[in-house]
């Protein structure tokens, strides 16, 4: 005679159902987190350009309101008056050639790292790692004395000059970038490179020609982290374009300094709506490069990840 068996009613759920409900409370609370994460990052910047279109009373008056009349002319005395056009257009002539010198020299460098073997390899690896942990506070001195040598003994002005600070951006950024760009390398196929090669392609071809087409996503994230560490670099040029700050109408400072020199101004001028103006101008160019890019770093990223 068969028996039947009966499910007490004090049975533990199954395994996958708690699973579930654990996975679906994680998921929750990781997009509440980024949702708290999404307004602390967006807020100060809405801010900013709201304030941006108020009076200077308003602001102090009644901060968190919306401006009763917006007062586009801020922007336009902040472009102007203030030198924030000057100000881009100076960091703009000083980090476009630099993240194509870093880019172009540390891919070079990257795709020796990582499909030849060599002598002092390790050596090497070695001081690009150093070079990325190393405070640059503690460079500062060195480097304004390497700078001033260099004019001594070659004639050639380094210090309060834009040539002077796109190499110094260049070695700054080299050690990060041919580090990203070596597991980059790493993830694209050799079969291609030696296919290359029993064609009769130079090192050189190989490289300019197959590989580094190939390495494109991780080139254009790349660019964007070294374009939004350079945009934001303050302490090189503060150190480096101490006197840039020509006659009046003409200035070599670039985007950081020139917000930090219009800041201080405030303490003797009482134009804080043309200020936080100045502030949502200096924003535009990196939201535009991430809006623009933003699959293409992620792409990058993702691609290295997988592969590596």
């Amino acid at each position: 005679m068969a028996t039947q068996t009966v499910s007490s009613p004090l049975a533990t759920p199954a395994p996958e159902k708690t699973a579930s409900i654990g996975g679906t409370i994680l998921k929750v609370a990781t997009y509440v987190l980024l949702a708290v994460w999404a307004v602390i990052v967006i807020y100060p910047m809405l801010w900013s350009v709201i304030a941006g279109l108020k009076t200077d009373a308003e602001i102090f008056s009644n901060p968190w309101a919306l401006p009763a009349v917006p007062m586009f002319d801020n922007f336009a005395r902040a472009w102007t008056k203030a030198q924030i056009g000057a100000y881009i257009g100076n960091t703009f002539l000083v980090i476009i050639p630099g993240i194509f010198f870093t880019l172009l020299l540390s891919s070079m460098a990257a795709y020796v790292f990582a499909r030849y073997e060599f002598g002092g390899k390790r050596l090497l690896t070695t001081m690009f790692l150093i070079g990325m942990m190393f405070p640059i506070f503690l460079a500062l001195v060195p480097l304004y004395l390497v700078m001033k040598f260099i004019k001594d003994i070659t004639g050639i002005q380094m210090l309060n000059t834009f040539h002077g600070l796109i190499i110094v951006y260049v070695a700054y950024s080299l050690s990060w970038t041919i580090f990203f760009m070596t597991a980059f390398f790493k993830t694209l196929p050799k079969e291609i490179a030696e296919a290359a090669t029993i064609d009769g392609a130079s090192h050189s071809q190989i490289f300019f020609q197959v590989m580094l087409p190939l390495a494109k996503a991780g080139l254009v994230s790349a660019g964007i982290f070294n374009f939004l560490g350079q945009w934001n670099q303050f302490i090189l040029p503060t150190v480096l374009m101490s006197n840039a700050n020509l006659e009046e109408g003409q200035t070599r400072y670039v985007v950081s300094q020139g917000l930090y020199y219009f800041q201080n101004q405030q303490r003797y001028q009482s134009d804080f709506s043309g200020l936080f103006a100045a502030v949502a101008i200096i924003t535009i160019p990196t939201l535009l490069v991430y809006i623009i890019f933003h699959d293409r770093i992620e792409k990058g990223l993702t691609v290295g990840a997988v592969k590596g």
